[in-house]
């Protein structure tokens, strides 16, 4: 699969993460095997499950090791709608995952080249294969027709 259509899967769990419960901030994540097998998919459920660590890449990376037996994920992607924040990078790096292709950008607290980049810090044993901007419009206009809904109400 293409990385378009690696986000296009990403793009559906955000959109069932804002099903799910309105509040949580629309952001998907899979992870993809060696063989473009998926391993997991999550949106985000901090507001659902009233956990701060239930960010999308968390819950996905969790899910792949657990699929694959093992909390090291050397082979695989990880296809994120939003650029990580610090927690999510330190556990992208930390899970040893090859590649992240990111879709938009966070000015704010993105640690994947926009505030930080701790997926490639060369003082880190493991550095991660970066692609961004994939289907960035799209990833974009979920977040922010999400923070407009949240500014009316």
């Amino acid at each position: 699969m293409s990385d378009e259509e690696l986000m296009g899967l990403a793009i559906d769990q955000a959109r069932a993460a804002a099903e799910r419960d309105p509040a949580d901030v629309p952001i998907g994540a899979v992870v993809i095997g060696p063989d473009d097998e998926l391993l997991a998919a999550a949106g985000n459920r901090r507001e659902a499950d009233q956990d701060p660590t239930a960010h999308a890449e968390i819950l996905a990376l969790r899910e792949a090791a657990r699929v694959r037996g093992r909390w090291m994920l050397p082979d695989c992607t990880l296809v994120v709608t939003l650029e990580p924040c610090t927690m999510c990078a330190g556990a992208i790096v930390l899970s040893r995952v090859r590649r992240l292709v990111v879709g938009a950008p966070d000015p704010k607290a993105g640690a994947a080249g926009s505030l930080y980049d701790l997926v490639r810090e060369p003082r880190l044993n493991h550095r991660v294969e970066l692609t961004d901007g994939v289907r960035e419009s799209e990833c974009g206009d979920l977040l922010r027709d999400f923070f407009r809904a949240r500014r009316r109400s």
